[in-house]
């Protein structure tokens, strides 16, 4: 397993990854916010794990609880946030030709990334 990879909202780490696979353990800071983004090259899967997850994908917003999950199709706008006053956890399983952190196209961000 990796060591944990900073981030203004929280952190994540790398828990295993394969041929065209990657999966993450992500922990958002209460009050967090990532940033409304897109991916060309993978879908995503989120498993909530503890605390509570406010998921924007496209047009749809929605809270999820402990064990719901959310699917995230290639392309899809999404944003994932933490209103609660607690770490929120979840569990991401990246699917696709390319997993690079790279393949990030933002739309709007909290903390000024480009």
């Amino acid at each position: 397993m990796s060591a944990g990879e900073k981030r203004p909202w929280g952190e994540y780490r790398a828990i295993d990854s394969g041929e065209g696979f990657q999966v993450k353990h992500i922990t958002v800071a209460p009050g967090g916010r990532l940033s409304l983004q897109s991916h060309a090259k993978r879908a995503e899967h989120w498993v909530v794990v503890h605390g509570r997850a406010r998921v924007t994908v496209g047009e749809s917003v929605r809270t999820l609880e402990a064990n719901q999950y959310v699917h995230i199709p290639l392309g899809a706008k999404h944003r994932l946030e933490n209103p609660g006053d607690e770490p929120l956890h979840l569990i991401e399983v990246q699917c696709g030709a390319y997993l690079g952190e790279d393949d990030i196209v933002r739309y709007d961000d909290a903390y000024g990334r480009a």
